[in-house]
């Protein structure tokens, strides 16, 4: 094993990424970047074949997206019920993630859990990497470890492949419209490669190597999550105080307190609608991997550890099966009031 890689299971330390050094180890990988820059070698959809792995609430929207460009596309989901829109549109319905990379240049994978993206990815029998090709590409869209991605990455390498970090933020809405934030991380010329794809479904910003791009998605977490404390106890506050709630919601959202999570969700909040534009037990699975992150770093943030808290007392009622918004009924608890009760009142 690589000395760098050795030290990265030991201290998980994205500086141990140095980009020169990086740059030196891919050079002299079996999977040269040469290949990925052949004049040849360009992604576009009468040569590149596209898998995908996941089709849940964001990942059905997003690989819709390629089929849109005209891209060839062979999907699996353990509930191939879920898969059958994309189907519908054109996809090839597979049995399992080796089968998907076989008939795959490029295999998208947005899971659940890190052990769904270890068991996707690195299963020897069933996994990606295992169906492979040489100079094919794997990029783990899912929210997951750090450390995790940096694991996937070597095991991408010693195959001869390329494996892309690339986690995702904008939910279900900047799923469905294309305008998702996409945070990517491995090695600069992949990302740079994979563009034509990142940009059917949204922005792609490169952080740096392996892991980097699940670290800057750690950081959104962590800022949204304080966000959306902050956005439904102004709601309870105004619901208290006696003000109309919607009038209050709109009065702020042009001001210092507008935000993104306002946007998203205060109508929703207001109108009871607590679908799930993204998971509340998918953004504990996020919280907690954020948590761990701190603690290896000796890093205190209690913003973080409650909002956290907060969350899982929606998990303890029940309820992670709702949207995020859904916050706003942890609240409501704690205060012994209800929104609604409010509306209806008038």
């Amino acid at each position: 094993m690589l000395p760098v890689f050795r030290a990265l299971r030991c201290r998980p330390d994205a500086l141990l990424f140095d980009r020169i050094r990086l740059h030196h180890l891919l050079l002299s990988s079996p999977a040269s970047m040469s290949s990925i820059t052949s004049s040849n070698g360009t992604i576009n959809p009468s040569t590149t074949r596209i898998g995908w792995i996941g089709t849940g609430v964001m990942g059905r929207s997003m690989a819709s997206h390629l089929l849109a460009a005209g891209y060839s596309l062979t999907v699996f989901n353990r509930t191939p019920e879920k898969a059958q829109s994309l189907v519908d549109q054109g996809a090839r319905l597979a049995d399992s993630p080796f089968a998907v990379a076989r008939s795959s240049d490029v295999v998208f994978l947005i899971v659940g859990y890190p052990s769904d993206v270890r068991r996707a990815a690195l299963d020897r029998e069933s996994g990606v990497i295992s169906g492979l090709s040489s100079g094919s590409f794997l990029v783990d869209m899912t929210t997951s470890d750090p450390t995790l991605a940096a694991e996937i990455y070597e095991a991408a390498r010693a195959a001869s492949c390329f494996s892309v970090d690339a986690p995702v933020s904008g939910g279900d809405r900047g799923a469905r419209n294309g305008t998702l934030s996409i945070f990517a991380g491995g090695e600069e010329a992949a990302v740079g490669r994979l563009a034509p794809l990142f940009q059917c479904m949204g922005t792609v910003r490169y952080m740096g190597g392996p892991g980097a791009g699940q670290r800057a998605k750690l950081g959104n977490q962590i800022a949204i999550a304080s966000t959306m404390v902050g956005l439904v106890e102004g709601m309870v506050y105004a619901h208290k105080a006696g003000l109309d709630v919607g009038k209050w919601v709109e009065a702020i959202s042009t001001g210092a307190a507008g935000s993104k999570s306002l946007e998203f969700y205060g109508k929703r909040i207001l109108e009871r609608d607590m679908e799930a534009g993204f998971y509340v037990h998918h953004f504990v699975k996020d919280l907690g991997i954020c948590l761990k992150e701190c603690q290896s770093m000796g890093l205190a943030l209690p913003g973080l550890a409650l909002a956290q808290q907060l969350y899982v007392s929606l998990m303890a009622h029940g309820e992670g099966h709702l949207g995020t918004q859904a916050l706003i009924l942890a609240i409501e608890r704690l205060n012994n009031t209800c929104l609604k009760k409010n509306s209806e009142s008038k």
